[in-house]
């Protein structure tokens, strides 16, 4: 994988021009996930699948993420073999892109990264798109047998708000953080109350881009997050709404400044807020002490 800035794990991100470079390679195999799931009929990269995340990586009953052999199932259709790199790219500055790839870095696929700068590069740089559909052969992958422990739950949180060496990183818009609005405008997926968990630190997702939709360099990662108490040294949970904004922030502090123990809540504020009795606040953000 070519080298981007300084960031810890180089593997986890691949230029757009890297991409061009191996539209063709058979190692290979991009995938585009996108908030709009009509997007990738409209031109996506040639050779991509496109990945529908709210049928193919989340459960279609309860609640959850995709199962193990949900994801397995997906991959193997998807043409993926033991051998295959995953680059993973999509709408929103790589939203969705980030859900898939938090959901294979939990079920043990190391083989994967993300496309920086996502589809909104892509496309302003007028790079190769088709509306093709492509035909991969099916594979017969297995999926190692344990997750990473990178998802957290909120019995991972209630016990710990507060604790020195616990840090917890709210990535939604500050007029979600303060309880102004409980959903941003057109989403469906709500909650019975607004606010945020306390001691929890806003650091809007957003922040981590630049303008083109790449990432930020570590320095500017850095002050971000440390001077809101956001450091390596602790133990490190990140929500949002449903749990993807979350991924691209767990992504920048686990990928690419290399947070050793970070992971995702992704029940996030649609659990939290509509559970009884679950301790909230209101209010602006603030700097931390």
């Amino acid at each position: 994988m070519p080298h981007q800035d300084d960031y810890a794990n180089q593997a986890a991100l691949v230029s757009p021009e890297w991409a061009k470079d191996h539209l063709d390679d058979p190692n290979v195999r991009f995938i585009e996930v996108d908030v709009d799931t009509a997007a990738y009929d409209q031109g996506h990269l040639p050779g991509a699948v496109g990945w529908n995340w709210t049928s193919q990586l989340a459960d279609g009953i309860r609640r959850d993420v995709a199962s193990r052999e949900d994801l397995q199932a997906l991959l193997r259709k998807s043409g993926i073999g033991p051998d295959t790199h995953v680059a993973l790219y999509g709408d929103n500055n790589n939203w969705f892109a980030a859900w898939a790839y938090w959901q294979l870095k939990n079920a043990g696929w190391d083989k994967v990264s993300l496309v920086n700068g996502g589809r909104k590069y892509w496309l302003d740089n007028g790079l190769p798109l088709t509306t093709d559909a492509p035909t991969h052969a099916e594979t017969d992958l297995e999926l190692p047998p344990k997750d990473a422990g990178l998802r957290a739950f909120r019995d991972d949180i209630l016990p710990r708000i507060g604790e020195a060496g616990f840090a917890l990183v709210d990535v939604r818009s500050p007029a979600e953080f303060s309880g102004e609005v409980i959903a941003p405008a057109g989403m469906t997926e709500t909650a019975q109350r607004g606010g945020h968990i306390p001691s929890a630190q806003s650091i809007p997702w957003a922040q981590a881009v630049r303008e083109d939709g790449t990432f930020k360099s570590t320095d500017e990662l850095r002050a971000l997050y440390e001077p809101k108490g956001i450091t390596p040294d602790k133990d490190v949970i990140a929500y949002c709404r449903i749990g993807e904004r979350s991924s691209h922030s767990w992504f920048v502090l686990k990928e690419l400044l290399g947070y050793p123990r970070v992971r995702n809540y992704d029940g996030s504020w649609t659990e939290w807020g509509s559970m009884v009795g679950m301790p909230i606040e209101k209010g602006a953000a603030q700097q931390a002490g």
